[in-house]
């Protein structure tokens, strides 16, 4: 086993690390909440991860994504990630893939092949594609979906339910709305992250590393610990 996980394996246990080493990965979007999602896996033993994001690294990146620094700025989000993550650790099999997820670039991804499937994504439209698409799968393929981390100021409220079940998230509800409306809706459950805090009364979409962050810990936790068969499913 590689020693940089010795700590990891000291908790976690031997076999766990050999499923996360074997597990496939694919998480849309890397930006606030995707980006430290993916370096909490790769730091934590997972060996196939595929990151998905069709954007460049942007000077108001800087606060709160994972990858984006003064020296990352201008560079494609993905390649930047993965360089980052291959720093982390060399043995890591990473696919970047500079692409948006959408109803047409749906099929390319080929979701089938993954065991987890983390959803990132900020754009409503894309992002209620592929919740209907992903709980489409056979239902060990896991699904797991970020609400809205913007306008929030307390990581210690981040948490996950049933999507159903969220609380206090315009995101979801809109979510939820969308489903109702158009009458196609998840074909089974699935786990949401999510913060109940109101958001805060202000026009932007401001946002904070200290709450994206955890929503991407997160997120991570929850598959770390499903894989180490100690989570179970909202």
């Amino acid at each position: 086993m590689n020693p940089i996980f010795d700590r990891a394996a000291q908790l976690l246990s031997q076999s766990t690390m050999q499923r996360l080493a074997n597990a496939r990965v694919i998480i849309f979007g890397v930006g606030g909440v995707g980006s430290w999602c993916a370096e909490s896996l790769v730091r934590t033993g997972i060996g196939h991860l595929t990151i998905v994001d069709f954007d460049i690294v942007d000077v108001t990146n800087v606060n709160r994504q994972a990858m984006a620094t003064s020296s990352t700025i201008g560079q494609v989000k993905v390649q930047a990630m993965r360089d980052r993550l291959l720093d982390i650790n060399p043995q890591a099999d990473i696919q970047a893939i500079q692409a948006a997820y959408t109803a047409a670039s749906a099929d390319t991804f080929r979701l089938e092949t993954y065991d987890y499937i983390v959803d990132a994504i900020d754009s409503l439209q894309h992002k209620a594609h592929l919740i209907l698409h992903a709980t489409r799968l056979p239902r060990h393929i896991r699904f797991i979906s970020s609400m809205g981390a913007a306008l929030k100021l307390d990581p210690t409220q981040v948490t996950a339910a049933e999507f159903w079940k969220v609380k206090g998230c315009p995101l979801a509800r809109a979510l939820r709305n969308r489903f109702k409306r158009t009458k196609t809706y998840p074909a089974h459950k699935f786990t949401a992250v999510y913060s109940p805090e109101p958001p805060q009364p202000i026009a932007v979409k401001g946002s904070l590393v200290q709450v994206t962050a955890c929503f991407g810990f997160t997120i991570a936790s929850i598959i770390i610990r499903d894989l180490a068969q100690q989570y179970k499913e909202c």
